[in-house]
């Protein structure tokens, strides 16, 4: 239980060093056209990694999480609508594993 405290303030202070520095070091705007697209595209692809792996092995079966991804990015795409996406993916998933369950049976 000691040691708990020393912990979090370590924990605190490299996540405060982390996001606090930069803003300290920058004086004025980037000018560079390669770091302004490095920055831009940062949120996106922190975003993918977190959400791809966690997609993909949701349904405990590849082949149904897969369909599903699929599904979920076609409809995202030409409906961008969240909700729509959502339940048709998860509707696909569902038809996906009562295939593949019905299928190996028998």
């Amino acid at each position: 239980m000691t040691g708990f405290p020393i912990y979090f303030l370590i924990l605190v202070g490299s996540t405060y060093l982390i996001r606090a520095l930069p803003f300290s070091l920058m004086r004025g705007t980037v000018k560079s056209r390669f770091a302004k697209s490095f920055l831009y595209y940062i949120p996106f692809a922190v975003l993918a990694a977190m959400t791809l792996p966690e997609a993909l092995f949701t349904t405990g079966n590849i082949i149904s999480a897969a369909v599903g991804l699929l599904v979920a990015c076609a409809v995202a795409l030409f409906s961008r609508s969240l909700s729509l996406s959502a339940a048709l993916s998860s509707g696909a998933a569902l038809i996906t594993e009562l295939l593949l369950s019905f299928f190996s049976r028998g």
